[in-house]
């Protein structure tokens, strides 16, 4: 049997630690390029809209009852996993000089 907390806690601390650094990548561009808003940074924003939701969902499963939990669960994954392709995509996109 599937240990419920456990998948939920993975994803709140991972998903907190990643948002902390799309923070800090955000800052960063803002502060090198002060004039201008590049693409980076709004994909560096929809990265953390995906983040702080998945934070979100993730702690609603930790408090919820098992139902609902596991459907909160089920959304703060997905979430997350799209977050993550955004992280992908931007890190390609930068490394190839694509984005600045």
């Amino acid at each position: 049997m599937r240990n419920k907390p456990e998948k939920s806690q993975h994803i709140l601390t991972a998903s907190s630690n990643l948002l902390g650094f799309c923070f800090i990548l955000l800052t960063t561009f803002r502060v090198f390029k002060v004039s201008r808003i590049t693409i980076a940074d709004e994909i560096t924003t929809a990265a953390i809209i995906m983040f702080m939701a998945s934070c979100i969902f993730s702690f609603l499963a930790l408090r919820s009852s098992s139902s609902r939990g596991e459907k909160y669960e089920q959304i703060a994954d997905v979430v997350f996993l799209l977050g993550l392709g955004i992280l992908f995509i931007t890190t390609i996109l930068f490394s190839l000089n694509l984005i600045a």
